[in-house]
Formats: structure tokens, C-alpha cells, sequence
């Protein structure tokens, strides 16, 4: 039996007890008839519950599906349809806004809410109970006996892109050969350092791709996985500490937010068990990770890819510092190229949309709408969206394709402008992006969290980035926020902020 231990923030349970379960409940999906190539909707925070779903689809070669629970709840709706599972497991206070529009023909099993995540998000503790006459998950899967067949063949989970132009599409992947399992696995070692006896870190919901694909590696390997309920910068030191975790996955919000701590509170715990700290999602500032690194020493990676694609770089700490800024090198196999606006090669060096192909990644579909990947592919490769460059056999990034802002016919990208105001003393955080202009079409917006007790004002804050980027960079608007809408790894709703600004003209973006 393994001694190997999973924990949500300080209770732990160990790992055997929960691959037991999943495999209970594997028995008991089997019996509501799910099987091959069917789907699981988990509508769950961070919880062991996540992980018992993820054996138990595992086992019966079923795909499970994860709804992000920050979006809404049409969205979610708009997922259980186009997925058509035939049960959902979700945490009791999560179904309310979408008990009466669950589709027919999905059967629903409840988890009740733990109280890490109740007192966390301050939900009322009636909220966070099963209802009379709902299944308990826990009770539920208890009543099976484990599932005893053989595997099937590995379905990977099928993430919802975030659905930024239109409705979201799940990404469906063909079920892996055992050869391309082996290579996924070496290439998820590469990217994320996982191997047998790591102690990990998931500091970001479990429905994202990354943290999802990292903690399903962490889960059969460490010797300890944390889950953090909810993201918190000096948690998650105390957690580093208290756990010696050598592997972590984070996105560069949580860096900046993390260092934002006062010098005395970052003083008080001990970070030296850091190995391998892996980053995806967004740009990272250069300062933050230099500054970073200057603190944690050189640990820490970089990757770029996608939902459809995989990951397609690597930055090693090593390589970064000798080329800050670029977010690696292509990973083994991996073919990137790069198109104009005319659908035409860019010119060697000259930023394009970046497409790509990851071979360690088995081939996909779009579920339901096959056709939609014809829109993305080009030569056999794939676009998320993004712009960039090749430079010294490096990837550097730009922006998204759809946050590039033309102003006056000049293209600006939004990230390098993000990147520098967040630097700023007293900013917490920031999102910068276009708004309808009369006489350039669109112009610049900058929205603005500030820290506790910080008082700056608009001005402060353009004269901040007037000495450090070219005038046309500057936001025209900056309007301040008590707080920005985002999700627990930091990644801000930006449509958000910039829709209503198109919505008043009528225009579109």
C-alpha cells in the first residue's frame, strides 16, 4: 500500500483511500450504463472528490468534462448540452443558480461543500449541505465494489476552451496508445518536473488545462499533493514550508502578488525544498521573474501551448536568463510557424499569428462541431490565438490575437503594457485593452486595482508609464476598481471590463 498522502490546504487523506473510492464509483457509473467515450460533468472546486471523479471516468475509458465554475451559468448549461453526460458531480452549493436548468436525462450526484472551501468563500453552511433527496457522492460511490477490469484505453479530460468568441468548444482527444501515453507522460516530466516522490503544489482550479494536467501526474507520483482551496500569497508560502514542496504550478498573477507581500512577511518562511516551479497562462514581467529567481533561485520554468495544441515550449530557468522574455524552445517534435493578416508566412522575425503541432498530444476534435477546427488549422497546424515571433530559435510572445489593439492603424499589444504597470508601486493589479475612439477607431483603457491604502490617480499612473514606454502605448482612460473580476489563479475576465464600452456605441470589437 502507498504511503503517498493528498491534502486540500492543511487535511490530508491518503492517496490509496481515494483511488479506492474512484474505483467504487467506476463500478457505480458503469452501472448508470456510462462507458467508453462517454462523458462526467464535475461542476467541483478543489476537493478530493475531483480526483475520485477523475480515476473513476479513467478506469471505464470515459472523458471527464469540467466546468468552470467561475463562468456562468448559461455557460454551464450551454456545456451540459453540447456534452451530454449522463451524470453531473458537483458541490452542493455550487448547483443552486443551476438545479432547475440541469437538462434531462443527467443524473446528479452531490458533493457536500468541505469546509476549507465554506469558510474560504464565506458560504452559508446550509449552502454547503446535500439537500434532502440528493445522492451523496461519498455514500454513493461507498455502496459499489471496486472496479476490477482491466483499464481502458486513457481518455485524456476534455477541457472547454473559455469560449472568447462564441460559445465554448470542448476539445475531444482520440484515446491514447499506450506508446503515446509513455511520450505524453515524459513530456508532462519535462515541462513539469513530475516524477515518483515529488512533493506538489496546485495553487489554480483543477479545471483549468494546466493545473489539471499537473495534478493528474502529481496524483499517481507525489509523495504529497496540496490542493489549495482558494489562492492566497502567503498561504502558499506557509504551505511551501510546511510541506517541503519541491513542485509547483502558478501563473505569473499569483508571482506578482506573492512578492507584493511586505519583506518581513516573505522573510518568515522557508522556501529552500523549491526544485521546479512551473508557470503558464500569460506573460510573466521580466522584473517579477528576475526578482523571483533572485529569491527562490534558479527554479523556475516557463511553457506556452494550448487546449488544442499541448504544450508547445520550454524555458528552463537557464535558458531564460541568458534570453529573458521569450518563453522557450520548441518541445521534441513540436512544429511552429507563423501567418500575416493575409494568411501569408511571416517574414523571419516579424510577428505573426503562431500556429502549431505537438506530436507528444493525441489528435482532436471539437465535440459537435468538427468542422469548427478547419477554422484554427493551416498547413496541419494549429492557432489559439496568439501572436509572436521566432528569435534565435525562441518563441516571444506578443499578445492575443483578439486583445491587439489598433489604434490610428497601429497594432499595440495590451500584454506589454500589463506587464510594465504592474510593476508600478501600489497597483495590485491591472488589465489594459481597446474602447471605441472617433478619430483612431480604438484607443487605449486601462483598468486599475490598487493595493490597501495606496492613493494614486490617472495621472499618476500615465506619468508612470510615459517614462517607460513610447507615448501611443499610454492609456488614454484609466479607471480604478475596488477590485477586478477574475478567477483564483489571477486571470482576469477582461470582456468583461471592455464589453460595455463597445455594447454603449453599438459597435462591435
Amino acid at each position: 500500500m502507498s504511503t503517498a498522502m493528498i491534502y486540500l490546504d492543511e487535511r490530508g487523506l491518503p492517496r490509496d483511500e481515494l483511488v479506492q473510492r474512484g474505483l467504487r464509483a467506476a463500478t457505480g457509473f458503469a452501472s448508470m450504463g456510462i462507458g467508453e467515450g462517454d462523458t462526467v460533468a464535475l461542476l467541483l472546486r478543489n476537493d478530493f472528490a475531483f480526483f475520485e471523479v477523475l480515476q473513476a471516468a479513467g478506469a471505464i475509458g470515459a472523458y471527464a468534462v469540467p466546468l468552470n465554475w467561475h463562468g456562468k451559468t448559461d455557460e454551464a448549461v450551454y456545456i451540459l448540452n453540447d456534452s451530454r453526460p449522463k451524470v453531473l458531480v458537483a458541490h452542493a452549493d455550487l448547483l443552486a443558480p443551476l438545479r432547475d436548468q440541469i437538462p434531462a436525462g443527467i443524473e446528479l450526484l452531490v458533493v457536500p461543500t468541505p469546509p476549507e472551501v465554506q469558510q474560504r468563500y464565506g458560504i452559508a453552511d446550509a449552502a454547503c449541505q446535500v439537500a434532502p433527496g440528493d445522492v451523496a457522492w461519498p455514500q454513493w460511490a461507498d455502496g459499489f465494489e471496486p472496479w476490477a477490469e482491466p483499464p481502458k484505453r486513457s481518455r485524456a479530460t476534455m477541457i472547454y476552451t473559455s469560449g472568447t468568441t462564441g460559445h465554448p468548444k470542448g476539445v475531444k482527444r482520440d484515446p491514447a496508445s499506450p506508446e503515446q501515453s509513455q511520450v505524453y507522460a515524459d513530456l508532462i516530466k519535462r515541462v513539469y518536473g513530475v516524477e515518483q516522490g515529488v512533493r506538489a503544489l496546485v495553487t489554480g482550479p483543477l479545471y483549468h488545462a494546466s493545473p489539471n494536467a499537473y495534478g493528474r501526474q502529481a496524483f499517481g507520483l507525489a509523495e504529497v499533493l496540496v490542493m489549495q482551496s482558494k489562492f492566497d500569497p502567503e498561504e502558499t508560502l506557509a504551505l511551501i514550508e510546511k510541506h517541503r514542496i519541491t513542485n509547483a504550478v502558478m501563473v505569473p498573477t499569483m508571482f506578482v502578488r506573492i512578492l507584493k507581500l511586505p519583506r518581513e512577511v516573505r522573510e518568515r518562511y522557508d522556501v529552500s525544498s523549491l526544485k521546479w516551479v512551473t508557470h503558464t497562462g500569460a506573460p510573466c514581467p521580466r522584473e517579477v521573474k528576475q526578482e523571483l529567481m533572485a529569491w527562490w533561485g534558479p527554479v523556475v520554468y516557463e511553457t506556452y501551448g494550448g487546449t488544442e495544441v499541448g504544450t508547445a515550449t520550454l524555458a528552463t530557468p537557464q535558458d531564460w536568463l541568458e534570453h529573458p522574455g521569450s518563453v522557450g524552445v520548441p518541445t521534441p517534435g513540436t512544429r511552429i510557424a507563423f501567418y500575416g493578416e493575409d494568411g501569408q508566412p511571416a517574414p523571419d522575425g516579424e510577428p505573426g499569428e503562431i500556429y502549431m503541432r505537438v506530436p507528444a498530444y493525441a489528435d482532436f476534435t471539437y465535440l459537435n462541431n468538427p468542422e469548427k477546427r478547419k477554422s484554427v488549422e493551416r498547413d496541419g497546424l494549429i492557432s489559439v490565438g496568439d501572436v509572436g515571433y521566432l528569435k534565435n530559435g525562441r518563441l516571444y510572445l506578443c499578445d492575443r490575437r483578439s486583445d491587439m489593439v489598433i489604434s490610428g492603424g497601429t497594432n499595440i499589444y495590451p500584454a506589454e503594457i500589463e506587464m510594465v504597470l504592474t510593476q508600478c508601486p501600489g497597483v495590485q493589479d491591472c488589465a489594459v485593452f481597446g474602447i471605441p475612439d472617433e478619430d483612431f477607431g480604438e484607443s487605449l483603457a486601462a483598468a486599475v486595482e490598487l493595493m490597501p491604502g495606496a492613493q494614486l490617480t490617472a495621472q499618476d499612473i500615465k506619468a508612470y508609464l510615459e517614462v517607460r514606454l513610447a507615448k501611443y502605448k499610454v492609456p488614454k482612460r484609466v479607471d480604478f476598481h475596488a477590485s477586478l473580476p477574475r478567477e483564483d489563479s489571477g486571470k482576469i475576465f477582461k470582456r468583461r471590463l471592455r464589453d460595455p464600452f463597445w455594447q454603449a456605441t453599438g459597435r462591435k470589437i
